[in-house]
């Protein structure tokens, strides 16, 4: 009976693994693993919650690698003063204002170690007619896209500032 008791174990077992390989395999295995929900037409979305907690943490990319951030937007008075005065911003560009779902990861210009402010100002990624949209994972890519002749993207400033604290890898 002993035999028996361990071979259902087993097989207990090895169906708890696969069934949990299975729920977080990944429908593309070249899409970042990021542990953030996707909206219903597959764009990346904001968890629900205190946005100064983990609803407002996301995925964004420095030179290559994913980082999470956690990110609250700034009043426009505080924005404008920052914008006006501080030399020491740092910069993510975003494809939709920060406030809503994103088609690809935003992109950071520091991490912490490199010259990082946890002050950022929000730079809107659009793309030019005849290039097709895709993702970027470093600013020497969003600024070598916008740059030359024939660019493949336009930057947008906006009047935005976020807090944005990076608080880890995914």
């Amino acid at each position: 009976m002993n035999g028996q008791s361990s071979s259902a174990r087993a097989l207990t077992l090895l169906a708890l693994v696969s069934v949990l390989a299975t729920a977080c395999k990944q429908d593309d295995p070249t899409a970042p693993s990021t542990g953030q929900p996707l909206s219903t037409n597959g764009q990346i979305a904001a968890a629900a919650g205190n946005p100064n907690g983990a609803a407002g943490q996301r995925p964004v990319f420095y030179d290559g690698q994913l980082f999470t951030v956690n990110m609250k937007e700034l009043s426009a008075s505080a924005a404008a003063s920052l914008i006006a005065h501080n030399s020491s911003i740092n910069e993510i560009y975003a494809t939709n204002d920060l406030d809503d779902p994103q088609d690809f990861f935003s992109v950071i210009d520091a991490v912490p170690g490199d010259g990082m402010n946890p002050l950022w100002h929000q730079n809107l990624i659009v793309f030019n007619p005849g290039f097709t949209p895709h993702q970027f994972t470093s600013d020497e890519e969003v600024e070598a896209a916008a740059a030359g002749p024939n660019p493949e993207i336009t930057i947008v400033e906006t009047d935005e500032m976020y807090r944005c604290s990076v608080v880890g890898k995914p």
